[in-house]
């Protein structure tokens, strides 16, 4: 039996220390002379390109596909920049865990996330965490999260010759809408209160686990070792 385990990156695998709105008010500035654009805009959960989408009918600019990809260009450049000034760190638990996972038999690393791809690696590798994850689905792939997990499971096929159910899929994330892209395929999800939501308001999304964060790793393993395979 194997399971694909799919990481959230913001506010599951790391804080960023807020260099994505930084880098996101920059690069608005930077192309429509608009200031702090991304103020009031909730980002928990949403890819960027939902995100950008927002800010920009806020703003009343025009949100067509070559301008979303000129304005993702650019955002790339101030984030790098943006990931070298400002501090963040790793979420607790989260070394240790990608560590057992990866010395575990039968478990399968992937990103699931909002995250251009670009900007994820950039992200990833202010930590050097990239290496724990050779495959995955991004906010590039698809503005819309819950569509996610099926492209994932499509490129572990590609890249490692490995078929998986979804239903032997778990998405860990610390927002609601990270638990709904894992039930609407019948994956499994865990959620960490590591971000804006609170553990009660993961328990109401309908999370199978719900933790204040990964540092419990036995705890962590017996929970995915007990989930039932598909087809059991």
């Amino acid at each position: 039996m194997a399971r694909f385990i799919l990481f959230d990156i913001d506010h599951t695998l790391i804080y960023s220390g807020g260099a994505g709105i930084v880098a996101l008010n920059r690069t608005l500035q930077e192309l429509s002379g608009i200031a702090n654009g991304f103020d009031g805009i909730s980002c928990a959960g949403k890819t960027d390109v939902q995100i950008l989408r927002e800010a920009m009918n806020k703003h009343g600019l025009g949100a067509a596909d070559g301008a979303v990809q000129r304005f993702m260009r650019r955002y790339v450049s101030h984030l790098s920049a943006a990931m070298d000034e400002i501090s963040g760190h790793v979420k607790p638990g989260v070394m240790g865990l990608l560590e057992e996972l990866s010395r575990a038999n039968g478990y399968w690393l992937g990103l699931l996330t909002g995250n251009i791809e670009e900007g994820a690696r950039i992200k990833l590798g202010r930590f050097v965490l990239n290496d724990y994850f050779t495959v995955g689905a991004y906010g590039s792939d698809s503005e819309d999260r819950n569509l996610l997990l099926p492209i994932a499971v499509q490129r572990l096929s590609a890249a490692h010759g490995v078929e998986i159910d979804y239903a032997d899929c778990v998405v860990i994330g610390d927002t609601p809408l990270d638990v709904t892209c894992a039930k609407v395929h019948g994956a499994a999800s865990l959620a960490v209160a590591t971000g804006p939501y609170s553990m009660e308001v993961l328990n109401q999304a309908g999370a199978e686990l719900v933790l204040p964060d990964l540092s419990d790793i036995p705890v962590v393993m017996a929970w995915l070792a007990g989930l039932e395979p598909a087809g059991a």
